[in-house]
């Protein structure tokens, strides 16, 4: 299983996405700054996730969220 996930940033709200095998994994080293991205936006919540069958699938629909109407359709329907 694969999973897709937005977290949101408690320091100023902004959302990220990503994708994983391991949710409660990826979400702590997102919080001990082991992300490049993210680090500076720590710490973070859990706001949002779905899993999928495969990983292409998760990231195909990862890709879906971080452009375009995606971020429309994260902000109408997911968050």
């Amino acid at each position: 299983m694969h999973y897709v996930y937005i977290l949101k940033s408690q320091k100023d709200n902004s959302l990220y996405i990503g994708s994983t095998e391991n949710v409660k994994n990826r979400l702590k080293e997102h919080n001990r700054g082991e992300s490049t991205y993210s680090k500076t936006k720590k710490p973070f919540s859990l706001v949002w996730f779905c899993i999928f069958p495969n990983k292409q699938k998760a990231l195909a629909f990862e890709k879906y969220l971080k452009h375009g109407s995606g971020h429309a359709f994260t902000k109408k329907h997911l968050i």
